[in-house]
């Protein structure tokens, strides 16, 4: 009878927990699954699926260089192999069920990712024995920022990266308190896996984690037990640079004003300020006070017995949570992990306080901010409701727009850089412009373009870069974030405002095709 109870115990817990992911990741199902369509939720996450494409339509490529950004030059892209193929693999797996497996696993990716991340945290939390484990799951399940990196329609790396990072930095914990050659397998393997997905946050995190590892314990980093951790993530290092045969381009630590100036643009490489509140939507109320205690003592308790193995793992934790509270400050696209840090150190360091109800109490109120956030999100005002509308008006209306540019022959196009990965994608013609930073030139080349009131400079910008059509988009919109990116005030007679507002009086080059409501389509005439 206990056994039967135990077992009911489990299953209405993973029950919960999951319905809990998957519920807030898929909060935004109205946004995503529009007219029998599936709509992805930035620019990146199309240039994304428009990888796994290609690596459908060729299976075993390795995806080297995006002639689809940037034309005709195309880029480098530092995006690898790992999430393409891991995509393409749930939609063999969806095809039975639907005519458009690619698009929908694109779309179920982070949940289900999310999911598996939450399944193991689960059972790792309840290994490790946990007295409030449940603060871990709670948060994992609904703080904002790690629902954006995991929700519905957003398949790009940072859901993976999440994932590889969680199970690294609980292998690292239950490996310094319990040695063992299974958690150093896992370590590699996770580090591994997650540098080749992202070298940049994976890797700093990685470094971070070693050096505190050094200074703990020398011996214990490179003794026999960790050494089938660093075999595999020797070798997995070394499968991921022969397979994909290049190094992660480093342009954008390169001095660059028109690079400055686009990644203004870009909320995940904002600073967030301190006194921001965005962080108590973030994490509630406890990181501003309970949390910075917690750490005090924590480290007065290793001083005081001693930094033995019992106390490591809380100092590795703390540690990694101080420097991505930082990193985030610096660039919000760290936000993920300082949560997911922050998330993991709670429980640990909790474990001295015995007062369960107090600890509960406490909890439930830090978490109001995060509970009224959801409440904005899933109650919206009628403002925000008609905002919504608005923008999955323009997705529908920009997607049936693209569409008129669909052909079997080769014909670029020139649009609005943060709509370019997109109509590229339902196009299936290369942009000039793309959503990352490998594709600078053509973002400036665009913006260029746009507050051009020399039309032979435009043209000669069209005639550069090979491009068959122009599509117009908001013009104060695209003035404004072309004024930005260039550092240029807008001209009076700025050619974006010509195309959007008097088409009738466009260069002759330019001939007006098609319009609706998101835009208008201009073809580039053909010289005699």
């Amino acid at each position: 009878m206990q056994r039967v109870a135990h077992i009911g115990l489990v299953i209405i817990e993973i029950a919960t927990l999951s319905v809990l992911i998957l519920a807030t990741r898929c909060a935004n199902y109205q946004d995503v699954f529009i007219a029998g369509n599936v709509y992805f939720t930035d620019a990146d996450c199309y240039a994304r699926m428009t990888r796994v494409r290609m690596c459908a339509k060729t299976p075993g490529l390795i995806v080297r260089h995006h002639d689809f950004e940037n034309f005709p030059q195309g880029t480098t892209p530092h995006t690898t192999a790992p999430l393409d193929y891991l995509i393409l693999a749930l939609s063999i797996l969806l095809e039975p069920f639907t005519a458009h497996a690619i698009d929908l696993a694109g779309a179920l990716i982070s949940p289900t990712l999310a999911l598996i991340g939450g399944w193991f945290l689960w059972w790792w939390s309840r290994r490790m024995k946990f007295r409030y484990r449940w603060v871990l799951l709670i948060l994992y399940a609904i703080s904002p920022i790690l629902v954006h990196g995991t929700e519905l329609g957003r398949p790009d790396h940072q859901s993976l990266s999440m994932l590889l990072v969680t199970i690294a930095i609980c292998a690292e914990s239950s490996l310094r308190s319990e040695p063992a050659p299974g958690w150093s397998a896992v370590s590699g393997i996770m580090w591994g896996l997650a540098i080749w997905v992202s070298a940049y946050e994976s890797l700093v995190l990685f470094l971070i984690v070693m050096a505190v590892s050094l200074l703990e314990d020398r011996r214990a980093l490179f003794a026999k037990s960790r050494r089938v951790g660093w075999i595999c993530f020797a070798l997995i290092i070394a499968i991921a640079v022969l397979i994909e045969q290049r190094t992660p381009s480093i342009s954008i630590l390169q001095p660059n004003e028109t690079l400055k100036n686009w990644a203004r643009t870009i909320g995940e490489l904002a600073h967030v300020s301190p006194v921001n509140p965005v962080w108590f939507r973030w994490a509630g109320y406890m990181i501003a006070v309970v949390t910075p205690l917690l750490i005090w003592f924590g480290f007065r308790r290793i001083k005081s017995k001693g930094m033995g193995k019992s106390e490591s793992p809380s100092l590795a934790v703390v540690v990694l949570l101080i420097a991505t509270y930082f990193l985030t400050i610096w660039q919000a696209r760290w936000a993920y992990f300082f949560m997911l840090i922050f998330a993991l150190a709670l429980p640990s360091l909790l474990e001295p306080i015995k007062a369960r109800a107090a600890v509960w109490i406490a909890f439930g109120l830090s978490i109001f901010p995060i509970l009224r956030d959801w409440d904005v999100r899933l109650w919206p005002n009628e403002a925000e409701s008609a905002r919504r509308i608005e923008q999955r008006n323009e997705s529908v209306q920009l997607r049936d727009l693209a569409i008129d540019l669909q052909s079997s022959e080769l014909r670029p196009f020139l649009a609005p850089w943060w709509l370019s990965p997109s109509i590229a994608y339902w196009s299936g013609q290369p942009a000039v412009a793309g959503s990352s930073h490998e594709s600078l030139s053509g973002i400036e080349d665009s913006a260029r373009f746009f507050l051009a009131d020399d039309w032979r400079k435009a043209r000669e910008i069209l005639e550069n870069r090979k491009v068959t059509w122009v599509i117009a988009y908001d013009f104060e919109r695209v003035a404004q974030n072309s004024s930005v990116i260039l550092g240029l005030a807008v001209p009076r007679h700025a050619l974006c405002s010509v195309l959007d507002r008097t088409p009738g009086r466009v260069p002759r080059f330019l001939i007006f095709s098609a319009q609706n409501g998101i835009g208008k389509l201009y073809r580039i005439a053909v010289e005699p």
